[in-house]
């Protein structure tokens, strides 16, 4: 079953929260609540209010445990801009954008608990993996180069006893 919680008007630029969500995604609950707590953005507090919203909501309107939650997602929206003024040299003005988002965060319990642990596990058999799969396409390729050249070299004499 999935929770969602959303904060909405956050006066934070969305590129700048963009880039503590893409911290806490496919993590559990309370590995990103430590995450968060750890991190030391603006951003990191907003997104850990709307979390902690999240796991209430989970919690009272689903009947879910909170231990077994997954962030399913975690995304940022870009919300209303504010457009003001600012004076400039000789009369002229510039426009400063006070950029809002709005995030929304997915909780889920369907989904696998991945650890650090098994995340690291599974990108070292891929790269064992793809050396395998080098390794057996060099040794065709030489085996290929080899015959080429052993043509080659045939053509050669033969012009040379001409």
């Amino acid at each position: 079953m999935e929770v969602r919680s959303i904060y909405k008007y956050a006066r934070i630029s969305p590129f700048k929260v963009r880039e503590v969500t893409r911290e806490i995604q496919g993590l559990p609950v309370s590995a990103a609540l430590d995450v968060l707590a750890f991190t030391p953005k603006k951003a990191a507090f907003l997104i850990g209010k709307t979390l902690k919203s999240a796991i209430a909501n989970a919690e009272n309107n689903a009947n879910l445990k909170p231990d077994g939650l997954v962030v399913k997602e975690a995304i940022v929206g870009e919300g209303p801009t504010l457009k003001r003024l600012m004076p400039r040299a000789r009369g002229s003005g510039s426009r400063i954008l006070k950029r809002t988002s709005h995030t929304r965060i997915v909780l889920s319990d369907e989904i696998p608990i991945e650890t650090r642990e098994t995340k690291k596990a599974k990108r070292e058999q891929e790269k064992r993996d793809s050396k395998k799969q080098a390794t057996t396409s060099e040794t065709s390729e030489r085996s290929t180069t080899a015959s080429k050249t052993g043509a080659k070299s045939k053509n050669r004499k033969k012009k040379a006893k001409r």
